[in-house]
Order: C-alpha cells, then structure tokens, then sequence
C-alpha cells in the first residue's frame, strides 16, 4: 500500500541530493504525527474537505540538505473508500500546506486553497522539492516567491552553514563538536550550486520497497520506526566518512568580519555589518556593553568621544545621549536587537564579545527575544563572564579569549564549558606558527573548535587555514574569501 500511494518528486537537474528512505505510518482514524516533530493532527474527514477512508505519512529521508547533514520532509495522502486520493499536504520549511494549487492570478503561495487540483500520476500525488532545500510545493513557483526575499543564495553561498541538525530523534545518539560541524560545513560548501529551475529530475520510491540498509543507495520505504532507529546510525556513519575524507587544510573555516568589516566601516556599526555581508562574511563580531539605562548596545570602547571633545562613558550615559554621537558615515552607536535584524536581514551569523559582566543578563534575553541562539556564540577574555552566560543558556555555544600562548586553552575553557578556544596573537610577528601541531592536536581531543585572532596578512591567513581552524577575524573580510 506504501508503495502503491508513494509521491513522485521532481527535482531541479543540479539538484545534488535524492531522497534515500521514506519511513511511512497508515492512519485508520485521526491522530498525532508521530514523525513530524512540529506537531500534526491528521484528520480523515475535516470540516468542508473530501473524506478519506486512510492516510499514509511518508517521512522522506536525505543525508543531505544543502544547508546542513541530513533532512526529514513529509507528505501525507489521503485516499477515500473506493481508493482515490482525495487529499495530499507536505511540509513546507516547519510548516505544512495543502497541495492543491489555483492556478494564477492567484498569487503563490496561496495557491493551494479549495477548489485547486491534485497533481496525480495514477495513484501517485506528483510534489515538486525545492532545490537544496527539499521542502514540498505543487507549482516551482512557490520556491521563486520565497527566494526573492533572501539576499545570499542558500543552495551556495550559504551551502552546509547549518551544520548538523539535533532533531529529538537523534539527540543523546548523535555527538556534535565543532570539528563535525567543520567537516559538514566543508562538504556542503563542496556541493554548492545555482538552480536551474529546470524540474525533469524525477525521482520515485521502489516497487516493492526495500529497507534502505539493504542495498547502499536506498530508496527504501520502511515503517517509520524502522527509519526512526536507522537515523542515528546514518549520521554517525556520514561524519565517520567525512572525518576519513576531508583534510584540515581543506575545512571551509568561518568568515567573521571583525567589529563588522573595520577596515572598510566605522566600528561596530550597522553599515559595518551590511558591508562584512557584501564582502563575504558568514559572521561578524560584535562588542557588547550596557548604557546607564539598561540598553545593550555595541561599540568596543568604553566610551565615545563626541563632536566637543567630551568623553561619554558607556555604563554613565543614556542611548539616547549615546545616540547623539556621529561615528562616521552618519552611523550611531547600535542596540544588540539592532545589530541581530541586519543579521537576520544579511543572513549573518554573530560573534559577541562580552566587554562589559553586566551585559550578560540582558544578552541571554534579547537572543532568547529574537530566536538566534543557534546563529551566535557569544565570547569574553573573562572566563566568570563567560560562565554566568553558559549558565544561564547552556545551548549558546561560547569562546574563550586568551592573549598568552603560555597558558593552558585547553584547562581554561573546560573550566567554563567554553565550545571554543580563542588565541588572540595578532601582535606576534608569525603567530600562525604557535598553533603547533601539538597544540592544535590537543585542542580537538578536548573536541574544542579553534577561532582565531583578526588577521590581515594573507600569509599569516594562509597559514592558519593550513593548520584546519574553526574560523578566522579579520577587519577585511574579503581576504578570507579568497581561501
């Protein structure tokens, strides 16, 4: 039955990525997705729609999403008593819709609404799958639409900067260090590509169905607690493979532009943040402290200097007297909430900087507020600082800094649960040569990632994409491009 209902995909031909097992569930009466980890009541015969005798979910596997290792999208079809399908809806980016589609004028993606048709081919209902990103649509349209509205193309500039995905099927059984992160970032970037838009790929589930651990390539259709139990062991065998595969002079480290981009914008300024983005940045880095009246705000200094001459102090000034001040090119003094919308906007991951301990209640807040814990790591040379902000959102990845190459990185960030170490040595004339071999190799034993110091000599950049860094600063960030 599985097999007779199944989808037929169709798929951009760059697409890099086929499904390689769908895990199905037969509804007899409604209830609960057990798959959909957002939540689904499946419901036969819902007010105003045709009544199905059963559904079939099909949680549909890849390894890979373009943005990060392995995806799971769903379809359900329903069919009435005299076994036509009658209904069809597929997740759609968190979400799911209806995949019945009006055609134009009615604009997509609201398309799908009553009195649209089913796309079938016999028995199979017939779903386009967005190109790298793999969520379900009736007409190519709804992925044009959605991609107007991004800056950065998500099937190459921002190919594998998910990482690795912690879905409640895989946690506990699934081990992520920076490193694993590293190796999907690299090899995503790898398969970064531009669609065609050109949907003659097509892809269907095999008749009759074989499990996916039986026969390498996959395109099996198993019970979903099958597929449920198989995830974990997939994952780990594809960081396992990639770990065997990639080099570290080949890791695709993090671009973070330093204070945004400083050798091109003032500091710490919105500007500075758009032009880190245009420039090539994945992150920027960002100082945060707080004014007199509660606001966190970014700027490095401990105070700014205004037109007079006069010196207003962070922690003793207003934002509205802070705002007063130009920093050059008409930019002021932004808020963290601020600096966290161009990010989004940009597609920017953010690196903050801790400059101030009573800052770091309200950072904990405003990246709860904004929902972009995943999207930062916060860092500090304060190792208590530090530590207040593990504890108060143990899920925030965190980076220790350090000036001297004489203490113990290792010790000092266990002490802190820190993700991250962070040498800070741009003032050594060759500090690409005290990231020794040995040092590095203790590092990623502690499964720590390594960032590195803001650096401007191409040499030295060189260098230290050599020695397999997590990610590098740089004021110019268009020199970490190039690598």
């Amino acid at each position: 039955m599985a097999a007779r209902y199944s989808p037929i995909l169709r798929f951009d031909v760059r697409e890099p990525f086929l499904p390689l097992a769908a895990g199905y569930t037969i509804f007899r009466q409604d209830g609960p997705s057990p798959s959909f980890q957002r939540g689904h009541q499946v419901e036969l015969a819902p007010p105003g729609q045709p009544p199905a005798s059963f559904a079939i979910e099909y949680a549909i596997w890849w390894d890979w999403d373009i943005g990060h290792l392995y995806e799971l999208e769903h379809v359900w079809v329903f069919v009435d008593a005299q076994g036509q399908v009658v209904r069809g809806e597929a997740s759609w980016h968190g979400g799911y819709h209806d995949m019945r589609y009006t055609p134009p004028p009615v604009p997509p993606p609201w398309g799908g609404k009553e009195g649209g048709e089913l796309a079938l081919d016999s028995d199979h209902l017939v779903l386009y799958s967005e190109p790298g990103k793999h969520a379900f649509a009736p007409t190519p349209a709804w992925f044009q639409e959605r991609r107007q509205r991004f800056k950065r193309s998500e099937t190459s500039a921002l190919a594998g900067a998910g990482g690795i995905l912690l879905a409640p099927y895989i946690q506990g059984q699934v081990h992520v260090t920076p490193l694993k992160t590293r190796l999907v970032h690299t090899y995503l970037s790898q398969q970064a590509f531009e669609p065609t838009w050109d949907f003659s790929q097509v892809f269907r589930f095999p008749s009759p169905p074989s499990p996916p651990y039986r026969g390498g390539d996959g395109g099996g259709l198993v019970p979903w607690p099958a597929l449920r139990d198989w995830m974990p062991v997939r994952v780990n065998a594809c960081l396992d493979r990639l770990a065997g595969q990639i080099a570290p002079a080949d890791y695709r480290f993090l671009r973070i532009g330093h204070r945004g981009a400083a050798a091109h914008a003032p500091d710490n300024t919105l500007l500075g943040f758009r032009r880190a983005a245009a420039l090539g940045a994945d992150m920027v880095e960002c100082d945060v402290q707080v004014t007199a009246d509660g606001q966190v705000v970014v700027v490095h200094d401990s105070y700014l200097t205004g037109a007079d001459g006069r010196l207003w102090p962070i922690c003793r000034s207003t934002l509205a007297e802070l705002r007063a001040i130009d920093l050059g090119e008409g930019e002021h003094i932004p808020t963290l909430a601020e600096t966290i919308e161009v990010c989004k906007d940009e597609q920017l991951g953010l690196y903050i900087e801790l400059k101030d301990g009573a800052a770091v209640p309200g950072v904990v807040d405003v990246l709860r507020a904004q929902d972009v814990v995943s999207h930062c790591i916060a860092g500090s040379f304060r190792p208590d600082w530090l530590a207040e902000a593990k504890a108060a959102l143990p899920e925030l990845a965190t980076s220790i800094l350090f000036g001297s190459p004489h203490l113990d990185a290792v010790g000092l960030a266990q002490s802190v649960r820190a993700t991250y170490v962070h040498p800070c040595w741009e003032r050594f004339p060759h500090p690409s040569a005290l990231l020794t071999p040995e040092w590095v190799a203790r590092v990623r034993e502690a499964e720590l990632g390594i960032i590195c110091w803001h650096e401007e000599r191409p040499e030295e950049i060189a260098a230290l994409r050599r020695a397999g860094v997590d990610g590098i600063c740089s004021d110019a960030p268009e020199l970490l491009a190039v690598w």
